[in-house]
């Protein structure tokens, strides 16, 4: 059967892996991105927004998608600290308006984009709805960067209440805490190579394609929660 995926965030990395390897050429995808991705495929529509500004975003992809059914939810958005994963970053520099737009962008915009697509993806006979979240997110990582971690770990609140507001519904929620990820690297290369090259401290976007893949295989009555995958060389957790 045909599928309907909405994937945030397929201008690049992977996000753009995702739409490129997941969905199967009969399938419909809606991808939203602030750019156009360069993606071919004979059902793909792109949507233009900006998850910095929640409520207009919302709107805007919502009047493109409507009332039609759909299958897969995927929110792949992170913004960070402009010193973030340096030793430059002191959270005492960060302004007012990147401490907003990191908010927005990444919490804000993902519960309104939830809300509004919860009529649509209770039309599918097994809806899947995926975040992805971050190590910055889990108990007792190393991490300094306050807000980025503050939005990463408000992603799992999400799915774990969402799971008792959708459990009736059948509608399954999951969050994959990622750790650093291969994203200089496309799909062409393999995973193997990958790892030689980046001596297995980056995660290829293989190996995550795999749980995305896993966890949409699954029926209803299964829910995969949360996901951990940092790097095996990542000394952050």
């Amino acid at each position: 059967m045909t599928k309907t995926f909405i994937v945030y965030g397929v201008s690049k990395g992977l996000g753009h892996a995702i739409i490129q390897a997941i969905p199967q050429a009969e399938d419909t995808i809606y991808g939203i991105s602030r750019f156009k991705p360069t993606f071919q495929h004979s059902n793909f529509h792109w949507i233009s927004a900006d998850l910095s500004q929640p409520k207009s975003a919302r709107d805007i992809i919502k009047a493109q998608i409507q009332s039609k059914p759909v299958d897969y939810l995927i929110y792949n958005v992170g913004i960070w600290e402009a010193a973030a994963f340096s030793a430059d970053y002191n959270f005492q520099n960060s302004s007012d308006l990147e401490i907003s737009q990191l908010l927005q962008t990444n919490l804000h915009s993902c519960i309104l984009a939830i809300q509004s697509f919860i009529e649509n993806l209770k039309q599918s006979k097994n809806a899947k709805i995926i975040l992805i979240g971050s190590t910055w997110g889990l108990d007792n990582h190393n991490g300094k960067e306050v807000v980025f971690s503050a939005t990463k770990y408000a992603l799992r609140g999400i799915v774990h209440s969402l799971r008792e507001t959708l459990r009736s519904d059948k509608i399954g929620i999951s969050i994959i805490n990622l750790g650093y990820l291969a994203t200089e690297f496309t799909l062409e290369t393999s995973s193997e190579d990958v790892v030689r090259q980046t001596n297995a401290e980056l995660i290829p976007l293989q190996d995550v394609l795999l749980a995305i893949q896993f966890i949409l295989s699954t029926s209803q009555a299964s829910c995969v929660k949360e996901i951990d995958m940092p790097a095996m060389a990542d000394l952050n957790m």
